[in-house]
């Protein structure tokens, strides 16, 4: 038989957290930790976006505009889980916020058509994204927002992985464009 104060060691966990005692956080701090990803995702949304449009490969093109379309179903997952938490979802992205300045030099690596630069770019937004999700899976949230939230991360350090590698490849090509450099040949102490 289950006594009563034996019940309340297995119920949910409380919605208060106050001073980060390992509770579960409160359906407010949760949907504000919420929409700070909602933030991230449409910078890196936008910043896909900017960068499909900027580069000339075809394969690159696919890469940006499926990132595009992946941050924008994430920007949906999350404002449903803020309005299922009773909160308003963040609709709008910040350039200028600090987090995410990573996107904003994309714009100059595509205005010189610098495909290896905007990868460069990408890849430094898509540490900004990775941090963000990390920032926010330290807290206590509840299970089924911790999924989505990890399940995002996961695609996210997954696509970190292909632009690295990318970046890695095309900057490797561009170095064997390069003419060889000249060679040094020993002629200290010899005259003409």
């Amino acid at each position: 038989m289950i006594k009563d104060d034996q019940k309340t060691a297995v119920q949910a966990p409380s919605d208060a957290d106050p001073g980060g005692s390992g509770k579960t956080l409160s359906k407010a701090k949760t949907a504000s930790r919420l929409n700070e990803l909602i933030v991230t995702c449409k910078d890196g949304e936008a910043g896909y976006r900017s960068a499909s449009e900027g580069v000339k490969s075809a394969e690159l093109k696919a890469l940006f505009a499926e990132c595009t379309i992946q941050r924008a179903q994430f920007v949906g997952e999350l404002q449903s889980l803020v309005r299922s938490l009773g909160g308003n979802p963040e609709h709008t992205g910040s350039f200028i916020a600090k987090l995410h300045r990573g996107w904003i030099d994309i714009k100059a690596a595509i205005e010189g058509r610098d495909e290896a630069g905007v990868l460069v770019e990408c890849e430094r937004g898509e540490n900004i994204a990775k941090n963000a999700y990390k920032t926010v899976l330290k807290e206590t949230l509840r299970p089924h927002v911790r999924a989505v939230v990890e399940r995002q991360l996961g695609t996210i350090t997954e696509v970190h992985k292909q632009i690295r590698s990318l970046k890695t490849a095309f900057l490797a090509k561009d170095k064997r464009h390069l003419p060889p450099p000249p060679r040094q040949t020993k002629s200290i102490g010899t005259q003409p």
